[in-house]
């Protein structure tokens, strides 16, 4: 006997299930539950005796993540699992507004939706956001794009001081050297002054481990006087817009070191599951860009 069970998630209230046969007609209807072993071990209770696990389709609109421990504990005990589209769902809601009073996929519906819309579910076989790989990459994503709007605002603000301070870093902010310099609350052209060549010289060396200078430490001097020229004390508090500008840099510097870890994670998994390497073999569009 093939059943379908439409599931409607809550996120914080109790869940609803509803059970339909393969023509659409409800075998019982309105079951709440939540996700705990023992109101899901009552809710497989209730399905017909003669019912094989295999013969079970699991239908539900993936709410947030709060499907992620339904799909898995469904497939353990061999149900099939669907999951409506995000399109389709979309359709529907707009379908079932205009022809009647609510537009909600309630339980009943989804048990129903294999009969009457099966082009608009898929097989769920992950676990979704449940997998570390899919997660480390959602979140390496998420973490990049917080520290180029770090970065783009330390920018903003360095305009202000004038235009030799993005000459001096040759507009490479993302750089672990000027991110540190930045941090340390040196954007104020007193402060660096009060620096001198040869200290400024010597933090730049330290934090670049050599990369970096007499050279740039002669720059960022010139900047620093070029905005004193530019300023006055009661135009504007270069101590102020040094601290907001060291708030950018430690957010970015500390995004990331969070980045560099979440690499090294990814690499391990992926090598877990590739150890052939077929996976990075593959040709790229294009390359990464280092962090």
């Amino acid at each position: 006997m093939i059943v379908r069970m439409g599931i409607d998630i809550a996120i914080r209230a109790a869940h609803q299930a509803s059970l339909a046969d393969e023509r659409g007609a409800l075998i019982w209807s309105g079951h709440r539950f939540r996700t705990t072993a023992t109101d899901l071990n009552r809710l497989w209770e209730r399905l017909p005796a003669d019912v094989e696990p295999a013969e079970v389709t699991i239908v539900m609109e993936p709410t947030r993540n709060s499907w992620v421990p339904l799909a898995a504990w469904f497939r353990r005990r061999g149900a099939r699992v669907v999951l409506v589209s995000a399109e389709r769902s979309a359709d529907l809601r707009a379908y079932y507004a205009k022809h009647t009073k609510s537009d909600r996929l309630d339980s009943v519906l989804l048990a129903r939706l294999p009969m009457l819309h099966p082009e608009g579910l898929h097989p769920e076989r992950g676990i979704g956001p449940g997998d570390p790989l899919r997660r480390a990459t959602k979140l390496h994503s998420t973490l990049v794009k917080r520290r180029t709007t770090s970065l783009a605002r330390m920018d903003a603000l360095l305009e202000i001081l004038g235009p030799e301070w993005h000459q001096a870093f040759k507009a490479d902010l993302a750089n672990k050297t000027p991110l540190r310099f930045l941090a340390a609350g040196y954007a104020d052209p007193h402060t660096v002054r009060r620096l001198g060549r040869a200290r400024l010289s010597r933090f730049l060396y330290r934090h670049s481990r050599g990369a970096f200078g007499d050279n740039l430490a002669d720059q960022i001097l010139a900047a620093a006087r070029a905005s004193l020229a530019l300023w006055t004390e009661d135009d504007l508090s270069f101590p102020d817009l040094a601290e907001d500008i060291a708030i950018e840099a430690r957010l970015a510097l500390a995004l990331t070191e969070e980045i560099k870890e979440l690499d090294e994670r990814i690499e391990v998994i992926v090598r877990e599951r590739d150890p052939q390497g077929l996976i990075t073999s593959a040709p790229e569009s294009a390359p990464s860009p280092e962090p």
